[in-house]
Formats: C-alpha cells, structure tokens, sequence
C-alpha cells in the first residue's frame, strides 16, 4: 500500500510540473490537459491505481479543470466502437470457453515441421491468428505455458516465448478489432464523419503487412536453432457441439461482414452498421438454441477495464481536438510538411513505434490521431493513410517489456530477459517501420 501511495504521489508530481511548464506556452486549459494526461500516463504506466480505475479519471478531472464537459467526456464511454469490442470480447469468451483455441492451435502445429524453426512458425502464426480474433493478452497467456513444456533448452524456451509474444502483436492488427488501436483509430474516424474502413478492406490492406513480419520474425528467431529435433504430440480430436456452434457464429459473422463491405462500383454494401453486427453475433451466444455464454457464469469474464480503457481514449482524443491543442502542436509539425511524404511517413512511422516503448498504446493514439488529422487537413496530405500508419505502429513495439502486454508476458515467463528482449526488439522495430512505410506508400494508396 505504502507503495502505492509513492507511485499515486509521482504521478501527481510529475503533471503538476508538466502543468506548470507549460503555462509558460500554451493556454490555461490546454496546460491543464497536458498535466491530466501526464498523471494518467503516469498511473497507467506505474499502476499506481487500477488500469479501470485510471481509464475512469476523465470522467472527474476533465469537467474539475475546465477541459470538457461532464457530457461531454462521458459520452465517450460510450462510443459505438466500444460495443463492437463487447461483441468481440463475447465471441473471444466463447472460443476460449469451449477450447476452440485448442484445437485451432493443433490444427496449425500440425502443419509445419517438428523442429525448432518449424515450431517457431507454428508458435507465431498461431498465436497472430488468435490474436485477431482474441485480445493478444489473453492469446499470449493460453500459449506461453504451452510453448514452456515443448523443450527444456533455455535458449528454445527463450526464442518459443518471444514467438508468441511477437506474434501476438504482429497478428492483433490483422483485423479492426484485434486491439484497442484499431478501434480507436475507427472511432476518431467516425468522429470526423470519415468514410470507416469495411472490415475485409482492413484485413485485405494489413495481410501483407502481418504476412511479411512473421516471415521476417520467425525467421530471426530460427536463426542458430533451426535444425533442433522436437518431438511433441498434437491431439486429434474432432469438434464438439459446443466449438461447432462457435464455428458456425464465426463463420457466419465472416459472410455477413464480408456481404457488408462495399465494392465500388459493383456492390454498395447492407449498410449495416458493424459495431451492431458484432455486438449481435456476441449476444446470440447467450441465446437457445446456441447457449454457449451464461450471464451469471460469464459476465464477469467480459474485461471491461478496456472497454473503460477505450472511453478514456476517445475522452483525450475529443479533449485535444475540443481544446485546440492538437492545432496547436499540428502547426508546429506543419513546417515538416515540405519533406516528402514518403519521408513524413517515416517521421510518423518512427516517432510512434518508439514512443509505444514506454507509455500505453491506447493512449498514446489517443493523443497522436486528433495531432495527425490536424496536420493532414492544414497540409491536405493523407488523412487516412497518416492515421492508418500510425496506428499500426502504436501495436509494433517489440524492444521494452513495457510496450504491450504479450512482452510483459513473455518476460514474466523467467526465460527472457531484457538484453535479450531490446537486441531482437530493435531490429524489428525498424524492419515493421520499413514494412509499413513501403507498403502504405505503394499497396494502400487508393485503398483508404
């Protein structure tokens, strides 16, 4: 508890300072942001207080120093994109609930070699598929105590841990709802009455991307240990009735999303809206004649920490847009607007995946989307492809434990260690600023 209270104290310290600081440059009120943010970066960081109950603060500080709005900031809470995430949070609960992971993971490892590098492969792609699908937290966790019991080679324990937790990051971007970025990226967008992109666009824009790193990743960490025996047992099972009600809501979801996603000129979509489409094949599960979800049994499974973790997100967005100080710090940004943009790309590119090292992700787009719709709308660059960018960049920080929770993971696991962690994670921190850099510049244009 004692504790506690130091790291609630340095926190408080740290944004009174930053409040005091920057009085001397900006306004009142846009001073006033910058401390809140400060502390609630602090107290994310540190977990001084609970991650819910940080992502609540807004709610008090922000109507307390001026910012915005009780309305205002509590209408953030609830933002159509956080009952998307509901419904993908549902859908997740079920997979886990009736081992459906299990048996996708079996399925996946029997495909590849039984070696290290074969299960290497095996570890990472499994572990981005679910993560698309699951939050990469919970992907992470269901995976590493597997990958621990494949091998009692340290350095294989090592570079199987590392695979998941990678892995976990590379594939949570494969689709809108695979972590919390993405969908900040899609309430902004929303916010800004932008065009949203169709959930099979999303997938078919990032593929590329996703495909090419964990190519890059497993290979990397193959190098040495390629050639390494390992002998395990994958079980064959078939189905249950539960996982194939499961499949059937998934694969259900995928028609309905994919009959959703316009293509010009050819179909012009249902219209429907998506964060309803998701939140629907979520509540079905708790129907008959389904009934794999039980409220009383499965509610508290729901993480609604994120979901509190995401109103806080909008409420920062809204607060610097509402403030005028994501217009302040744009037009200081505006005079890199006379380099290429392939050269402003990398600058993005750069500053977020970096930044992400040490400060919460969902926070830190929070922050950087309403800057960069600023800049482009000043500028008349990009919109999308700048926010698309960065958003992805906010998911692909591999160097600190402390840049997103698979790292966390895999470092609480005891056979990585931080030396280990920095020498792969700055390689491919550069490599995915490099892929995404390439690929927005020649593969999106015209697709976002």
């Amino acid at each position: 508890m004692q504790d506690d209270v130091k790291k609630i104290s340095m926190s408080v310290i740290l944004g009174l300072l930053a409040f005091a600081l920057l009085t001397l440059v900006i306004t009142l009120q846009q001073a006033a942001l910058v401390g809140v943010l400060v502390l609630l970066i602090s107290l994310w960081t540190n977990e001084g207080l609970a991650l819910g109950v940080v992502s609540l603060l807004p709610i008090v500080l922000f109507p307390s120093f001026g910012i915005l709005s009780t309305k205002e900031t509590t209408l953030n809470y609830a933002h159509p994109i956080i009952y998307l995430f509901l419904g993908g949070f549902m859908l997740a609960i079920a997979v886990e609930k009736t081992g459906l992971h299990t048996w996708i993971a079996d399925r996946v490892l029997r495909v590849f070699p039984h070696s290290a590098r074969g299960i290497i492969f095996a570890l990472a792609i499994t572990s981005g598929l679910l993560s698309s699908i699951l939050s990469n937290t919970t992907t992470t966790l269901l995976l590493i105590s597997v990958a621990l019991f494949l091998s009692d080679d340290p350095k294989l324990k090592l570079r199987f841990a590392l695979a998941i937790a990678y892995g976990a990051s590379v594939g949570g971007i494969l689709t809108p709802i695979g972590t919390p970025p993405n969908l900040i990226l899609l309430g902004i967008m929303q916010e800004h009455d932008m065009a949203p992109i169709p959930f099979f666009q999303w997938i078919w824009m990032v593929a590329p991307l996703s495909i090419a790193m964990f190519l890059f990743i497993s290979s990397v960490l193959s190098i040495g240990v390629g050639g390494v025996r390992i002998e395990r047992e994958v079980e064959h099972k078939l189905l249950t009735t539960p996982q194939k009600k499961v499949v059937f809501v998934l694969i259900s979801l995928m028609g309905i999303l994919l009959l959703n996603a316009p293509i010009e000129p050819y179909w012009s979509g249902l219209g429907m809206s998506e964060p309803v489409i998701l939140l629907s094949a979520g509540l079905l599960l708790f129907a008959p004649p389904l009934r794999i979800l039980e409220w009383m049994e499965d509610k508290d499974k729901i993480p609604y920490r994120i979901m509190m973790l995401f109103g806080a997100g909008f409420s920062i967005a809204m607060a610097f847009a509402k403030t005028g100080l994501a217009d302040h710090i744009a037009s200081y940004l505006v005079s890199l607007t006379d380099l290429a943009p392939i050269l402003l790309l990398i600058i993005v590119a750069t500053i977020v995946t970096f930044t992400t090292e040490v400060t919460s992700n969902t926070a830190l787009i929070s922050i950087m989307l309403p800057v960069i719709y600023s800049v482009s709308e000043q500028t008349g660059l990009d919109t999308r492809l700048f926010m698309m960018v960065a958003t992805l960049c906010a998911s692909y920080a591999f160097m600190l434990p402390i840049a997103t929770p698979p790292n966390a993971i895999a470092m609480s696991s005891g056979v990585v260690d931080v030396k280990t962690m920095v020498k792969y994670g700055v390689v491919f921190n550069v490599v995915g600023i490099f892929f995404i850099v390439v690929i927005a510049k020649f593969f999106w244009s015209g697709l976002v």
